[in-house]
């Protein structure tokens, strides 16, 4: 555990750990017309949305645009806030915030953290989500998103 990621005293090791991450977007000329971005971390052999622990005291938003940048390579344009995602993490609560966020420049370069990402269809992405919970919000994106952007039927 890094010293941003400790909690201030032992009776804080019980709180939920905070995160926040976004569920990465752009347009696309294939049918439907719209990609979302997954990121595959080794460590764990899952896809998920971008997302990560918050730095002590960092604006939920912007430790979203962070960990879109650090595990993407891509700058992000966020839109509406999404619903939050709870869950067990190590034995701990965990709840992560998590924005729309177009794509806007940028490019990929494998990590550690994250050795590939994907840009998928809707539909493809909540096919590949590892954690069931997650699928969710390639509904809420869908909503949320401003008109024009939608994809096509």
């Amino acid at each position: 555990m890094s010293p941003d990621e400790a909690p201030a005293d032992p009776a804080a090791a019980h709180t939920a750990v905070r995160a926040a991450g976004c569920v990465l977007w752009r347009r696309s000329p294939r049918p439907p017309g719209l990609e979302l971005c997954l990121v595959h971390r080794p460590k764990y052999d899952d896809w998920s949305h971008p997302k990560g622990k918050l730095k002590r005291g960092e604006d939920p938003l912007a430790g979203a645009l962070r960990e879109v940048a650090e595990e993407t390579g891509y700058a992000a344009a966020p839109g509406a806030e999404l619903p939050r995602v709870r869950y067990l993490a190590d034995g701990r609560p965990k709840e992560v915030r998590y924005w729309a966020a177009a794509a806007t420049t940028g490019a990929f370069t494998p990590s550690d953290e994250v050795d590939r990402i994907l840009w998928l269809a809707p539909a493809q992405t909540r096919a590949r989500l590892t954690r069931p919970g997650d699928r969710s919000l390639v509904d809420a994106l869908l909503t949320a998103l401003p008109a024009g952007t939608t994809p096509c039927p």
